[in-house]
């Protein structure tokens, strides 16, 4: 008896409609871009950053419409919902979005922030501090509900293991900053460098940890 590998890439490839739908959020992301450069007045020094909110948003998107998850039993749809909230609960803290309170509670407030950065709903109080940024929170939700349907289709296999060690390579970046800035000091330049790139090597990793969790190699039998 012997394993195999099913590579197939079906689950990735686009449709006619796909692609239409494609260039038409791809449209309306510029026109919201420039139209927030022009209302807000700023100068761009780094366009990647206005970039890598749409990735996160529009691959969230692509793999919530393209993912239906199903259970065999109402306990492997518990405990995968017990997985996911988890996950999502670690990817929010590691990532920003949930943060030990401050000494003075200053309620809630709107940041207008570029888009997919913002507008960014904000809390801070005494216990709690919350930062809502849209294209992370749509992204830590969807890696939470890729897990969740991760967890159904291969409950029992080796390989769920394995993928659940992958996909939390997406808050890794954010904690490889922090650590260089608090060990090397904020002034150095491998400080810097990190907390430069950490958002692009964030992102990268979390295209290819949406990309692994939807396409999902399965093991099959062969003899």
């Amino acid at each position: 008896m012997t394993r195999t590998i099913d590579v197939s890439l079906d689950r990735l490839r686009p449709d006619r409609d796909t692609l239409l739908w494609a260039g038409l959020v791809l449209n309306t992301e510029l026109i919201l871009t420039f139209a927030y450069l022009l209302l807000a007045d700023v100068t761009v020094t780094e366009w990647r950053y206005l970039v890598f909110p749409y990735v996160w948003l529009n691959l969230s998107v692509w793999a919530l419409v393209r993912t239906t998850p199903s259970a065999d039993s109402p306990r492997s749809r518990y405990i995968g919902a017990t997985i996911a909230v988890g996950y999502f609960l670690l990817l929010a803290y590691v990532g920003g979005l949930l943060a030990p309170g401050g000494h003075h509670a200053l309620g809630w407030r709107v940041a207008w922030l570029p888009p997919g950065w913002g507008p960014a709903l904000l809390y801070t109080g005494t216990a709690v501090k919350i930062s809502l940024f849209p294209y992370k929170l749509v992204g830590y939700l969807t890696l939470a509900y890729l897990v969740y349907d991760t967890v159904l289709e291969t409950a029992g296999s080796a390989v769920s293991g394995l993928l659940g060690l992958v996909s939390c390579v997406s808050c890794t970046w954010p904690v490889v900053a922090t650590l260089a800035a608090g060990l090397a000091g904020s002034g150095t330049a491998v400080a810097a460098a990190a907390s430069e790139w950490s958002y692009t090597l964030g992102t990268l990793a979390f295209a290819a940890t949406v990309v692994l969790l939807r396409w999902r190699p399965t093991f099959g039998r062969f003899r």
